[in-house]
């Protein structure tokens, strides 16, 4: 006769398998006070600030996402990749959490659930994950070079005779909108109010926010109609005609995820990206160690990701972790950029060139299955940039940049550059 054997104890369980707290919405993380992550302070600074949270916590640290938005931020590298790869303790669905937030809160349209993989664990995850990775898979790696270039050359061609030029507004966001477009099958009109409403969505303005969602549904679901009657070798139409049968309701929540994913963090991590390369003297051509673009690249996956803060999960019930008591129900986000610089993992002197062990892409389950996409389709853009332009430099001091408002990016708004001015067909060489 077989013993019958004890299940593994969890590890997140008291030894008696009693949690200690009651199911209510207080847990060890309320007891100090949250660091807000709405305040122009951490916008202008957020590295200040998570300095400031490892003298006063460990790996969990209570955070404000707007005013009476509570929320845990994981600062400590080991903890974000246990979390991120344990979905059953720390799923990604909202919504008993949304029931407890105005309809107004300027984060809602971030992170309100959708039908999307991102927003669910297990089959249903699977189901909406299957299309979108099939999407992506189906999009030629090489062609996101002649992709970048058709859409670089008019760009650049466009303000090259004033020797001046926002970086942000004039390159980055058109280029990666129109390489955007090009993948999912989208006409320029409709990728226009697609990119609008998806940067107000990120705004911390809970009217603009709201706005942008609307605007950016309306949008994609007429994306959406259009591929259903003439499908084409895009994104859109391979998820609207894939065997898992997304209605459109579905298509539009994996469409807007890759939209996402692919405008918002592909021109943020170009253009921080080419800050890094401004800046720091080791990418300067007369420096005595000319790094390439792909460095800075790597670089700032590691100390300045696009999506700073991100990958939100709700504890299904209260949840001990790392010493600390979580509540149910409330986000428990993954600070990307203090977690890659978290000081237990990068001791001093550590270099991320070259170093790809950064969270910026996630992990787990939910780890960006675009990310290869988004690496080249920036790496080109910068160096069609540099191959056609030559020598560019900030036009103001990098501490007189504006940082966009919000917890979960880190953009710029704008970025001036100045240049010696050139001819139309000095670009188009």
């Amino acid at each position: 006769m077989t013993t019958p054997q004890s299940p593994a104890p969890d590890p997140y369980t008291t030894a008696t398998g009693v949690c200690p707290v009651p199911h209510g919405p207080s847990s060890d993380v309320d007891s100090d006070p949250r660091f807000p992550m709405y305040t122009s302070e951490f916008v202008t600074d957020p590295h200040d600030t998570y300095n400031r949270m490892l003298q006063h916590h460990s790996t969990l640290v209570p955070v404000e996402l707007a005013p009476d938005v509570p929320a845990t931020l994981v600062i400590g590298y080991s903890t974000a990749v246990r979390i991120l790869n344990d979905p059953d303790h720390f799923p990604s669905d909202p919504r008993a959490w949304q029931k407890s937030i105005p309809a107004d809160s300027p984060v809602r349209p971030m992170m309100e659930w959708l039908p999307a993989a991102r927003y669910n664990t297990g089959a249903t995850h699977l189901r909406y994950r299957e299309p979108s990775v099939a999407a992506i898979d189906g999009i030629d790696q090489n062609a996101i070079v002649d992709m970048v270039e058709s859409a670089a050359i008019p760009l650049i061609t466009s303000f090259c005779e004033d020797g001046s030029a926002d970086l942000v507004m004039q390159y980055a966001f058109p280029l990666v909108l129109e390489v955007l477009n090009q993948m999912c099958g989208c006409p320029a009109d409709i990728g226009t109010r697609v990119a609008v409403g998806m940067a107000d969505r990120f705004d911390s303005d809970r009217v603009k926010a709201k706005q942008g969602m609307v605007d950016l549904r309306d949008a994609l679901m007429e994306l959406i109609a259009l591929k259903r009657e003439r499908p084409g070798n895009d994104v859109t139409s391979e998820l609207a005609h894939h065997p898992n049968n997304l209605d459109d309701i579905e298509v539009f929540a994996q469409l807007m995820s890759f939209y996402g994913a692919g405008f918002e963090a592909q021109r943020t991590f170009m253009a921080n990206a080419l800050l890094l390369i401004f800046t720091d003297p080791r990418f300067q051509p007369d420096s005595g160690r000319n790094l390439s673009t792909t460095d800075a690249l790597d670089e700032v996956l590691f100390n300045n990701p696009p999506m700073a803060n991100f990958c939100t999960t709700y504890p299904r019930q209260p949840i001990q972790i790392d010493g600390v008591w979580l509540p149910a129900d409330q986000p428990v986000l993954i600070s990307l950029a203090a977690c890659n610089n978290d000081p237990r993992i990068r001791g001093e002197g550590t270099s991320s060139i070259g170093n790809r062990s950064h969270l910026a892409w996630s992990t787990g389950p939910h780890a960006c299955p675009a990310k290869d996409v988004a690496y080249r389709t920036v790496e080109s853009a910068i160096d069609q940039l540099f191959d056609r332009v030559g020598e560019i430099r900030l036009a103001v001091r990098p501490d007189q940049l504006v940082w966009r408002p919000g917890p979960f990016h880190r953009a710029l708004a704008e970025m001036p550059v100045v240049f010696t001015p050139l001819r139309a067909s000095q670009v188009m060489l």
